[in-house]
C-alpha cells in the first residue's frame, strides 16, 4: 500500500508539472523612431498627419509618460540592456560612436534568443561604430541598415572621416540605390512575412533624424499649407512634415504585413522615439539634404532635445497586443528601461544571476493587473544634467555634482515643468538629491580604455 501510495504521489506531481502552462511567447515587433517631437503626432493636436499610427493607437495602450533619455546612444542602450545607461561609463551619457556595451552584455535580443527566438535590427544601431561592437556580437542573428548616429536619407552616408561608409548587410558595406526609410521598412515588412515565429524585429528607424528629405510623394498631403513666413523655415518645415508622414506610413505598412499574414494577434507591437525633438539642425553628413533651419516642436512640454525637462525625454509611445492589452492611456511612469525585464518575464526567458536590471517588469501595470503601482525612482544621467524621478517630484541637477545648482519640480500640478519650487520645498529637494547621489553609487565613471574610436564626438 505504501509503494501504492508513493507512486500515485509522484504521478501527482508529474501531471501538476506536465499541466503547468507554457510561457507566452509572441513575436515582437519593436519600433523606434529617432528625434520625434511630442507635437509631431496627429493625437497630441500635431500639425503632420499620422493616420496609420492613431489608428492602430485605437487599439493600445497609450503610455502617456514613457521616459528615454534625452538623446539617441543612451536611450537605445538603456532600452536594450536594461540598465541606467550611467552603469556602461561616461562615454554613453551622449551620442557617440564608441562601444557601449562590454563583450557578453545580456541584451533583449539575448534574452528572447534563448528561449528561440529569431533576432533582427532594421536600422540604426548607434552602440559602437565597429563591426566588432556591432549588433550581430549582442544577440542578433542578422542586421541592415547603419551602425553610426544618422546617414543621409539618400547616400546613406554619415559624416566625412573614417565611419563615413556605414550601410550594411550582415557585416557587409553596401551599395544601394534608394531611400533609406523605404529600405529599412522593406528590410523589416520582409523579415515579418519570411520568418516563423517566434520572432523579434527591432526596427530603430533614420526617420525623423536630420538630414531631413522624403521621397516626392509624402509632400502631397502638404500642398497649399504654410508653416511659417519665412520661405526656407517653411520650406524645412515641410520637409519635416513629409518625413513624418512617411515614417507613419511605413509603421502603417508593417502593421499590415502582420495583419495579412495572420500574425497580429499574436505580436506584441512597441512604438517609441528615442528622444524628443529638435528646434533646428544643419547637415554635416555625406550628401546633397538641405540643413533644416526649424522643425518642430515638443509643446506644450518644456524643452528639446539634449535637455533634461520633459520634452526632451517624455515621448510619444504606445504598446498594443490585441486580445492581451487593454485599449486606453496609462499615465503610470515607465522608461525605456522596463521593457527588456518586462519581455523577458512576459516570454520565460532565464536572466543570469549577474544580470542586475534598473529597469522593472511593468506587465501588470500594462495589462491594468496592478492599478495602483508604488511609487517608482527613475535615473535619467545625461553628461550636463541629470533627472531623477520619484512618485510626483523631478529633480534636475548637475551628473558631477548632486549638490550642485538644481532645479525641482512637482509634475502632478506642475506637467510642464513652469514652476521651479525647490525653495519652498527644502526637504523635498534634500531628499531627492539623497537619492541622486545613491542612484550614483551604481555608475561607471571612466569608459573603457576598449571602447574608444578614433572619430570626432557627435553633438
Amino acid at each position: 500500500m505504501k509503494t501504492l501510495r508513493l507512486l500515485a504521489a509522484c504521478l501527482g506531481v508529474v501531471s501538476f508539472v506536465v499541466a503547468a502552462p507554457a510561457p507566452v511567447r509572441p513575436n515582437v515587433l519593436l519600433i523606434v523612431a529617432d528625434d520625434m517631437g511630442w507635437a509631431d503626432v496627429s493625437w497630441h493636436g500635431g500639425k503632420f498627419a499620422t493616420p496609420r499610427m492613431a489608428e492602430i493607437l485605437k487599439t493600445s495602450v497609450e503610455l502617456g509618460r514613457h521616459y528615454v533619455q534625452p538623446v539617441c546612444t543612451p536611450t537605445r542602450t538603456a532600452l536594450l540592456s536594461g540598465r541606467w545607461t550611467s552603469r556602461f561609463g561616461p562615454h554613453v551619457l551622449g551620442p557617440t560612436n564608441m562601444r557601449a556595451f562590454p563583450e557578453g552584455t545580456y541584451t533583449l535580443a539575448s534574452a528572447l534568443k534563448s528561449v528561440g527566438y529569431h533576432t533582427s535590427i532594421s536600422g540604426k544601431w548607434h552602440l559602437g561604430g565597429k563591426f566588432a561592437w556591432g549588433p550581430r556580437q549582442y544577440g542578433f542573428d542578422q542586421s541592415y541598415g547603419f551602425l553610426t548616429g544618422a546617414i543621409d536619407p539618400w547616400t546613406h552616408k554619415y559624416r566625412p572621416g573614417a565611419l563615413e561608409d556605414t550601410w550594411n548587410r550582415n557585416d557587409v558595406l553596401l551599395q544601394e540605390e534608394g531611400n533609406a526609410t523605404e529600405l529599412i521598412a522593406a528590410d523589416a515588412k520582409r523579415i515579418i512575412l519570411e520568418k516563423k515565429g517566434p520572432w523579434f524585429a527591432y526596427v530603430p528607424f533614420g526617420a525623423v533624424h536630420i538630414p531631413i528629405d522624403a521621397p516626392k510623394e509624402y509632400f502631397k498631403a502638404y500642398e497649399g499649407v504654410k508653416f511659417h513666413d519665412e520661405p526656407a523655415k517653411d520650406d524645412s518645415i515641410r520637409r519635416y512634415a513629409a518625413f513624418v508622414s512617411q515614417l507613419d506610413a511605413k509603421v502603417g505598412e508593417l502593421y499590415d504585413a502582420l495583419k495579412s499574414s495572420g500574425q497580429l494577434e499574436n505580436t506584441v507591437i512597441i512604438f517609441t522615439s528615442d528622444n524628443g525633438g529638435i528646434e533646428s539642425g544643419d547637415n554635416p553628413y555625406v550628401g546633397r539634404t538641405k540643413g533644416s533651419p526649424a522643425v518642430t516642436t515638443n509643446a506644450p512640454l518644456r524643452g528639446w532635445k539634449n535637455t533634461p525637462y520633459e520634452g526632451g525625454m517624455r515621448v510619444n509611445a504606445f504598446v498594443s497586443w490585441p486580445g492581451h492589452l487593454p485599449a486606453g492611456k496609462n499615465s503610470h511612469p515607465m522608461h525605456v528601461a522596463d521593457w527588456l525585464p518586462t519581455l523577458a518575464h512576459l516570454v520565460g526567458a532565464p536572466v543570469p544571476a549577474a544580470v542586475k536590471f534598473d529597469g522593472l517588469d511593468r506587465w501588470a501595470v500594462l495589462t491594468g493587473a496592478e492599478t495602483a503601482p508604488a511609487p517608482r525612482t527613475i535615473y535619467v544621467p545625461h553628461y550636463q544634467r541629470s533627472a531623477v524621478f520619484h512618485g510626483d517630484w523631478k529633480l534636475i541637477a548637475p551628473q558631477a555634482n548632486p549638490q550642485g545648482k538644481a532645479e525641482l519640480f512637482n509634475l502632478a500640478k506642475d506637467p510642464f515643468e513652469q514652476d521651479e519650487c525647490s525653495a519652498r520645498f527644502p526637504e523635498k529637494l534634500k531628499e531627492m538629491r539623497e537619492r541622486f547621489v545613491e542612484l550614483r553609487k551604481g555608475d561607471l565613471l571612466e569608459a573603457p580604455a576598449d571602447a574608444k574610436i578614433n572619430e570626432k564626438p557627435e553633438k
